[in-house]
């Protein structure tokens, strides 16, 4: 089962990175795999075993840190979204480098007012791009000099905001631009010059989604893929060209896609369906899917992860899944849920699974489909987060509402 990045990589289609980098939402492929091994199993508690240091942050945000080199970049907002701001800490000891507000003086709709910065940076160790959905995407350099913005992308008006993080994809920064509930506004997916901004290729969609897209490859041939319900679909990410959509997904996509194997997944939140299609065909290949699951569960907002034939799932609620890829059979249907509610994504690790729960818990599985409960991390009392684990170098790197935390295991 245990795989090196460099199979993953090969397989979904992204170009190599050292183990050392966690350059976009989710890691180098997208879809939350690490290829270190010796990553800290347990830490926190009343002593902060393994805790390296921990920051203060002034705001407040859902968004996940990404990591390049001896830099940490991390987005935040205030209370309302009047001000949103991308931010350089050092590796070393979490000293903030640089800070570059984007002042916003228009009303955005959202969930909580807390929660204007959702989308993670993304960069490839030179510029620096990030959302801040209707304030615009900027682009910087590593030094937090401005090198491009767009602030004509339009408004973004939901009333559960906006969540998708810009990818990159050779000399394209691609940038799914919503949702919008008001039919007469735009969702539509954006790819600019990733040096000036200007924009190479727009695709217009009917519905919104939270979801960031992923880059993959389908025989051979690299492929943009996003859900956005009712459909998970693939695009060629140098035109923009929809090649195939799948029927099934519904309303409230918050998930990014899953490929592995010849196969994608997409999951719907909000009580909402979830299938597996293979992949292979063009137009409509509703006909190619493998399963699908009828409202199956309360609520998604973090993603899955593939490994080998089976896909691990954590609902919103804490019940654990692991689905059979071809068939979507749930092997632990009959386990308990955890304590608490997450919204963080799984990252992969030395044949672990991490999940950052809303506590600030940090729940770590056996990467099998025997269930088996590794480690409860607790970071303490106070700590709420909505974001997900990032690992870098043998770090861990943790955003809470109040704190960046940095975990390494003592030597």
């Amino acid at each position: 089962m245990k795989r090196t990045l460099a199979s993953l990589l090969l397989m979904t289609g992204v170009t190599a990175l050292t183990a050392a980098d966690w350059p976009a939402w989710r890691g180098p492929t997208g879809q939350g795999y690490c290829e270190e091994e010796n990553v800290p199993l347990k830490w926190g508690g009343k002593t902060q075993e393994n805790v390296k240091w921990k920051v203060p942050l002034a705001n407040q945000g859902n968004s996940t840190p990404i990591v390049w080199g001896d830099n940490i970049f991390l987005t935040q907002a205030n209370k309302g979204g009047s001000e949103r701001s991308l931010l350089c800490f050092a590796r070393a000891d979490g000293k903030l480098r640089w800070q570059k507000d984007v002042p916003y003086g228009e009303k955005e709709k959202n969930w909580n007012q807390s929660w204007y910065a959702n989308a993670s940076p993304v960069t490839d160790g030179e510029r620096v791009v990030v959302s801040f959905a209707s304030a615009g995407m900027y682009c910087y350099d590593f030094d937090g000099k401005e090198l491009w913005k767009r602030t004509d992308l339009g408004k973004w008006e939901h009333e559960f905001g906006s969540g998708s993080s810009p990818v990159l994809y050779g000399d394209l920064a691609i940038l799914w631009c919503g949702p919008n509930k008001n039919p007469k506004d735009r969702n539509f997916l954006l790819a600019v010059d990733k040096k000036t901004g200007k924009t190479i290729w727009e695709h217009d969609e009917k519905q919104g989604s939270w979801g960031t897209p992923i880059i993959t490859k389908v025989d051979g041939k690299d492929q943009l893929v996003l859900g956005m319900g009712p459909h998970l679909k693939g695009f060629d990410p140098t035109t923009g060209k929809e090649l195939w959509l799948c029927k099934g997904l519904t309303s409230y996509v918050y998930t990014s896609p899953l490929v592995a194997n010849g196969v994608a997944v997409g999951m719907s939140g909000y009580g909402g369906d979830a299938i597996g299609v293979k992949l292979g065909g063009t137009g409509d290949i509703t006909k190619d899917r493998l399963w699908l699951h009828k409202k199956p569960a309360t609520q998604r907002v973090g993603s899955g992860i593939i490994l080998g034939d089976h896909i691990y799932m954590v609902d919103e609620n804490a019940v654990p899944h692991c689905y059979e890829l071809k068939t979507g059979n749930d092997l632990w249907k009959d386990e308990a849920k955890f304590k608490g509610t997450t919204w963080g994504s799984m990252v992969h690790a030395d044949g672990r699974l991490y999940i950052l729960m809303r506590s600030g818990e940090t729940i770590v599985l056996a990467a099998n489909p025997k269930f088996e409960i590794l480690a409860t991390n607790s970071l303490g009392g106070g700590e709420n987060t909505n974001s997900s684990i990032v690992i870098s170098n043998g770090q861990i790197f943790i955003r809470t509402f109040k704190h960046l935390w940095c975990i390494e295991q003592k030597r």
